[in-house]
């Protein structure tokens, strides 16, 4: 028998990933599965971005880059927040990584100790409170609702504050709920005092109203982004932070020993993305829309709920209370009966039980498909 860390057994499982797996076990069986669990774009990459990952290939770029990534890169990241939110950072405050959630975990390792604390909502993107306490803190939970459209109230973040919290994470557009922190209550959190955390990973994702960055409020922030969602680029495992300057070298060498550099392939590709493949991403994102309209309008013709709709990612998420108060159960027999995956609220925190999320990165006949079905198995408990 093997000794495990307290760690390794105490980490929780990706319950998404449960859905997910039965999902398969059930295509191997002969079973049609419309996927409506995942949160990955069902889109190609774009051509530009292949052919200059191609391209660095054949000039022989495969070896290790900078440990903050190449500087051409860095630049384009520089000019992309300049042109779309107008904020000037310099390439030397740029850490490109092999992802985003890697990206997280290194910053959670940079600020906090065991004992420290950081402020998130519930619901929250699973990984958030799962990467804090893996690093031996604390996650503290504000509890936001679908009526109030999901948003953090700067005052009860307020009553939260104390000399353990080192930072204060958002994410907008956030996961599961698809809404947008409004400008108001952005530039009232960014003057609470704490760090702040940002999660961009879904601008460029925004269907009504614009995405903000953080670093339009205030430079007293980390923000995180990279290529997976917007451009279609989740196996490239390509993310980036953006942090203030006396932040950087600590988060270069936790980046030095644990991973080195990020993909030196998937560097050279991402820079046509800022410079080629903006219309890609237009057309991805007007795709998206015409499914998040479709979806949220189906939901509601069945007799979900849904006071504010969502306008950003690629999510629906509804209460499904009038359903079961079990998420986990509910997601699981609508995968069983109807054939039908969707992700169960419980994954994404306490305060999300009896929630569904929806995702809408799949075509609309499949769209269609799954609603045709979840009506099915609505009108099957009514019986």
């Amino acid at each position: 028998m093997f000794t495990l860390s307290k760690r390794a057994e105490e980490i929780p499982p990706f319950l998404v990933m449960d859905i997910l797996e039965r999902a398969n076990e059930l295509e191997r069986e002969g079973h049609r599965i419309v996927h409506l669990e995942i949160g990955e774009p069902d889109f190609p990459t774009p051509q530009c971005i292949c052919r200059g990952a191609m391209d660095a290939m054949g000039r022989g770029l495969t070896h290790y880059t900078h440990s903050q990534g190449i500087w051409e890169l860095r630049e384009c990241i520089c000019r992309y927040y300049n042109k779309r939110y107008g904020v000037d950072i310099s390439p030397d405050q740029i850490i490109v990584t092999p992802g985003t959630s890697p990206g997280l975990f290194m910053v959670f390792s940079v600020l906090l100790d065991p004992g420290d604390q950081l402020i998130m909502t519930d619901p929250h993107y699973p990984c958030y409170p799962n990467f804090v306490r893996f690093l031996g803190a604390e996650p503290v939970f504000i509890n936001v609702h679908e009526d109030d459209g999901f948003q953090m109230d700067p005052d009860t973040i307020r009553s939260k504050i104390n000399p353990k919290v080192k930072g204060i994470l958002i994410n907008s557009p956030s996961n599961p709920t698809g809404t947008l922190l409004s400008d108001e209550r952005m530039a009232e959190i960014a003057n609470l005092g704490p760090l702040i955390i940002s999660d961009e990973i879904y601008h460029g994702l925004v269907y009504e109203g614009k995405e903000r960055s953080i670093l339009e409020f205030t430079d007293r922030a980390i923000v995180l982004n990279g290529f997976s969602k917007a451009f279609a680029m989740t196996g490239w495992r390509l993310g980036y932070i953006i942090c203030p300057k006396e932040l950087v070298r600590p988060i270069q060498k936790i980046q030095q020993n644990l991973i080195i550099s990020a993909p030196s392939i998937s560097q050279w590709g991402a820079i046509r993305a800022f410079d080629e493949a903006i219309e890609d991403m237009e057309h991805m994102r007007n795709v998206f829309d015409e499914r998040r309209r479709y979806m949220i309008r189906g939901l509601k013709e069945m007799g979900f709920r849904i006071p504010v709709e969502p306008v950003g990612a690629f999510y629906v998420f509804v209460n499904a209370r009038h359903l079961s108060e079990d998420s986990f159960s509910l997601a699981f027999d609508i995968l069983e009966k109807a054939h039908v995956g969707v992700s169960p609220g419980i994954q994404f925190g306490k305060n999300a039980e009896g929630f569904l999320r929806f995702s809408y990165a799949n075509s609309l006949e499949n769209i269609q498909e799954g609603l045709r079905r979840l009506k099915g198995y609505i009108n099957s408990l009514k019986q």
